[in-house]
């Protein structure tokens, strides 16, 4: 007996000397900077492109409903402030909504611009964040990171197409590019210890920066960030009999970490810790795991096949079984869910269904039905129409 005990220490030293340096290299930042290259790739905008303009379904359909909605208007104004101050739940909301909606805006007039080749798009968007990059100095009062995090993660998006595919130039890509290292950066970098939707749309934001400025340093903390937070949010068995926890966070008890997954305490593969507040801010945390996984699959660093991938797409298969209408049991959440999981499943489904061919029969009946994916007006938008069944 004790030599199998010796000889499976020594296997799972092993391993653990194998596995280490895998996820050092996956955080590392690619020697050279792919561009366009946060959340959607160039090879991704062709393929939606062909799609739409062959009038080929969902991604025709999705399109339209982009430009339909009130964030591909041309006659859009937009409403910067130089201190943007947000309370809990945006109360106070002093140019909360109207940043994040002008941010979403330039993104969507890029994707309209790509598509349609039309210069006004693209003018359009620029105008936007030029609005911003002349104005803006601080985010202030509590919701301070989570609105920067929001608005900062639709903003590098937007910058990556129209830099780097749009020929019309833009004059002033370095004062914005000098808003998002001065005003937004140092605002998510660091991480927060509150839920953990908050760090993770954080990261989001930090790695897209990071990618527009390629500032390596921050792309690397950024990712180190990412990665110990994705482990500490979503529940896997091997994880042991309690979830990972987050160093600073001093969740050195079972209570502790009850309490901090909203009063769970049975824990289960694919449950998140905020599944028990509600599936809406489960939800911001799932779609900021899989943007980030999607720009560091286009920079190089394929985290798919690590445990992010698979906590990824246990979180959809879980979160999914339920929205579906699967009946609560009493264990979980005291046998009753507050649903709403949001448009945010495409980019995790197509990557881990399509590219790597693992089944997902949940979050595909969920993903299909919920066609064509919108926005919800935080910081995801049109993700049919850019990640729905792409292979590129």
């Amino acid at each position: 007996m004790r030599r199998t005990a010796l000889l499976a220490s020594v296997s799972a030293l092993v391993v653990g000397m194998i596995a280490w340096p895998a996820a050092r290299h996956a955080e590392a930042a690619p020697t050279a900077f792919v561009h366009p290259g946060v959340t959607v790739s160039a090879a991704q905008l062709d393929f939606a492109r062909g799609k739409v303009n062959s009038g080929a379904q969902p991604w025709k359909g999705a399109f339209d409903q982009m430009m339909a909605s009130k964030y591909a208007d041309l006659n859009r104004t937009p409403k910067p402030r130089a201190t943007v101050e947000c309370g809990s739940y945006s109360n106070p909301d002093y140019g909360c909504t109207d940043e994040r909606q002008d941010a979403i805006a330039a993104y969507t007039d890029a994707l309209a611009w790509y598509i349609t080749r039309d210069d006004r798009y693209a003018k359009k968007s620029i105008q936007l964040m030029d609005a911003w990059s002349a104005v803006i100095k601080e985010h202030t009062n509590s919701n301070a990171p989570l609105q920067t995090g929001w608005a900062g993660s639709s903003w590098p998006k937007a910058a990556e197409i129209i830099k780097y595919t749009y020929t019309g130039g833009w004059a002033n890509s370095g004062r914005f590019a000098t808003m998002l290292r001065d005003v937004y950066l140092p605002e998510v970098i660091n991480g927060s210890n509150s839920n953990g939707n908050w760090e993770l749309s954080m990261m989001e934001a930090a790695v897209g920066i990071s990618v527009f400025l390629e500032d390596k340093a921050s792309y690397d903390k950024a990712m180190a960030k990412f990665r110990t937070r994705t482990a500490a949010y979503v529940y896997l068995s091997s994880d042991g009999d309690l979830p990972k926890t987050v160093p600073g966070q001093n969740l050195d008890t079972k209570a502790k970490i009850v309490n901090y997954w909203q009063g769970q305490s049975t824990f289960v593969t694919g449950l998140t810790q905020e599944t028990c507040r509600d599936f809406t801010h489960t939800g911001y945390g799932i779609s900021a795991i899989s943007h980030i996984a999607e720009t560091s699959r286009i920079q190089g660093q394929d985290l798919y096949g690590t445990d992010v991938g698979e906590r990824l797409r246990q979180a959809l298969g879980f979160q999914s079984k339920y929205q579906l209408g699967a009946a609560v049991p009493g264990w979980l959440c005291g046998g009753s869910l507050n649903l709403g999981l949001g448009p945010v499943t495409e980019v995790g489904y197509n990557a881990l269904h399509n590219r790597l061919g693992i089944a997902m029969t949940n979050t595909q009946t969920l993903t299909q039905q919920q066609r064509p994916a919108g926005s919800n007006n935080l910081f995801v938008a049109w993700e049919t129409l850019t990640h729905g069944d792409n292979p590129a």
